[in-house]
């Protein structure tokens, strides 16, 4: 390992994120700065500009702005409403039932948009107001919404499991997908149980009972919803479509959804969401570049294999290296966003997981588990921010009520990594 090449590599990275540079500028040019000192000048250009522009050259990745478009379109076709009355009659009555209403409805809808930030926003928009006149503090009900909403990244349909899938090399998509439902709803049930503890304990009230015909309605009315979950994994799992295909048919769905079936959306609307596509599409594919122009630099120096012969050198026990690699990405994750942390880090300790005898979509659904976390800490977390902002409260003030659900996210990891089976049972079953 060459140390001056890795000084600037690692040096320049922290002083671009230190004088607030933007993540994927900041991880280009600590990566061409690398690459100036190996390499004469124009080769380094030359090989960053082809390295970024290979990333992008990916049929999976196509996926990406589809599902973004897709979320968009649930964001504003009054989807969020429905899922919460459905939730509420699944939950509302349970000590604390609100709380559960937030949870559930969150799970829900970050699994059918497939995003953190929109459901924290959908969702907490509709609920913290609700559970504040229902008695609720704020600040609980932001935790809350917060911590659930990150449960839509591992519960499919996913975007950063694309990624995953896109960095390792080629771990299967059906198989990363089915793989995270049973954590993903582990994650939630864990919120569940730790925000009815604190509920009963604050006397939080219980929600009003619904009828069996009421109950009905609202099922029918969320149905068509969660019917897009159905049709997506679905039509994966079974082989009839791509992941790809897939995204393509869950922006035609949520289209006819959002403007025939609810008339949320109207064609006047189509421009702006459009629009919102594709400035969040273009992040996320910058990000996608930088972060392999990155990865190929680390690569070329060597980084991945020094790595791996550190830590296997450190200690030969699985328990104890997995417990590391662990500790390592909920420290990345709090200062780096997911989409670069797994670009950039999966090169690096999935070869020390799979010498392991790790499979490498049980290891997917770990590192995108762990990093969720960090979008609920400060100073990177950008749901933490969007959930405080929603709520009207202060990251001070929703601290207290986080920290319990933030242990229970991490008990939960510790879970995942460490009984496989909770990741890989249902791909088996499948035939992933």
């Amino acid at each position: 390992m060459d140390f001056i090449e890795i000084g600037i590599l690692v040096s320049s990275f922290l002083v671009l994120l230190a004088i607030g540079t933007p993540i994927a500028y900041s991880i280009g040019i600590s990566s061409l700065f690398t690459m100036l000192v190996s390499i004469s000048t124009m080769p380094s250009i030359t090989t960053l500009a082809q390295r970024m522009a290979t990333a992008l050259d990916s049929f999976a990745l196509l996926a990406i702005p589809f599902f973004i478009l897709a979320g968009q379109l649930m964001n504003r076709g009054g989807i969020a409403e429905r899922l919460i009355d459905f939730a509420k009659v699944l939950v509302g009555r349970l000590p604390g039932g609100l709380a559960f209403v937030n949870i559930l409805a969150c799970m829900l809808f970050g699994a059918i948009s497939g995003s953190a930030v929109a459901a924290a926003s959908a969702i907490g928009g509709f609920m913290v107001n609700r559970m504040e006149k229902e008695g609720y503090s704020r600040s609980f009900s932001a935790a809350v919404n917060i911590t659930s909403s990150t449960t839509g990244l591992i519960i499919p349909p996913s975007n950063i499991l694309i990624i995953y899938s896109l960095a390792s090399g080629g771990a299967s998509i059906a198989a990363l997908f089915v793989a995270g439902y049973l954590p993903g709803m582990l994650v939630g049930l864990f919120l569940m149980l730790v925000a009815g503890v604190w509920a009963y304990i604050r006397k939080y009230p219980v929600g009003e009972g619904i009828g069996l015909k009421m109950a009905v309605i609202k099922f029918l009315d969320a149905l068509p919803s969660l019917l897009l979950l159905v049709i997506v994994i679905g039509g994966i799992v079974a082989g009839i479509f791509t992941a790809t295909e897939a995204s393509a048919i869950a922006v035609v769905y949520t289209l006819v959804l959002s403007m025939v079936v609810y008339r949320q959306v109207t064609i006047r609307n189509l421009p702006d969401i459009i629009l919102e596509t594709v400035k969040t599409t273009s992040i996320v594919m910058l990000l996608i570049g930088t972060s392999m122009g990155m990865s190929w630099v680390m690569s070329f120096e060597n980084i991945p294999q020094d790595v791996s012969a550190a830590l296997l050198s450190f200690s030969d026990n699985e328990f104890v290296i997995l417990l590391i690699i662990n500790l390592i990405l909920l420290f990345v994750g709090v200062f780096m966003d997911m989409t670069p942390a797994v670009l950039i880090f999966t090169p690096i300790f999935l070869p020390i997981v799979t010498k392991m005898g790790m499979d490498p979509v049980h290891f997917g659904i770990v590192m995108v588990l762990n990093l969720c976390i960090g979008l609920c800490t400060p100073p990177v977390g950008s749901v933490l921010f969007v959930g405080c902002g929603i709520a009207g409260t202060s990251i001070e003030k929703v601290i207290k009520p986080l920290v319990p659900l933030f242990l229970t996210m991490i008990a939960a990891l510790l879970l995942v990594t460490y009984f496989p089976e909770i990741s890989l049972w249902l791909p088996r079953v499948f035939g992933l």
